[in-house]
């Protein structure tokens, strides 16, 4: 992008990195604290009251809460990851080049993907609110993401659907090799 000289002439030899920018910038901070709140206060609890509520739970809600705990765990895990990547950059501890790379490991759905199940009714309300308020917080990295280019880059050597390499084995196995 285009810049402007001190003297308020055009200046096209001057570029101006959005992503760096916005990673110095105080909406940055804001969600970067509010990230990393989270993850703290998800830490807090399921360390503690979480831990006592889950004792109470009989089958199946034990289960629902074991596997919503994990999957708040691994995307609170992967915000921070994708936070700690951006003011990685904004810092000079990366390069652009190497938050690209390092980016390709985390696994932020699409928009709209992962959506509450209907047994979270049965979960304690502490552990909603925070499931909630982590999803809310990946879909506003998930548009941040996409602002700054990257589209939720594909895995290096991946850019496969996951199932894909899954059901073409079924299908050898089965005798169905075209689909």
């Amino acid at each position: 992008m285009a810049g402007r000289s001190k003297s308020g002439d055009r200046d096209d030899n001057v570029t101006i990195s959005f992503g760096a920018k916005f990673a110095r910038s105080d909406q940055f901070k804001s969600v970067f604290r509010e990230g990393m709140a989270l993850v703290e206060a998800a830490a807090t609890y399921l360390d503690g009251d979480g831990r006592k509520e889950a004792r109470k739970l009989r089958p199946p809600h034990s289960l629902a809460y074991a596997t919503e705990s994990m999957r708040l765990t691994t995307r609170l895990m992967q915000l921070a990851s994708w936070l700690l990547i951006r003011r990685a950059v904004s810092e000079g501890e990366l390069t652009p080049e190497q938050a690209v790379e390092e980016q390709r490991k985390i696994k932020l759905p699409v928009i709209g993907s992962e959506q509450l199940r209907g047994e979270l009714g049965s979960l304690p309300p502490r552990l909603r609110e925070l499931i909630e308020q982590s999803v809310k917080l990946q879909e506003r990295v998930i548009r941040l993401d996409q602002m700054l280019g990257h589209e939720l880059l594909p895995a290096a050597g991946g850019a496969d659907h996951p199932l894909k390499t899954q059901l073409s084995r079924l299908r050898a196995a089965f005798g169905k090799e075209s689909e």
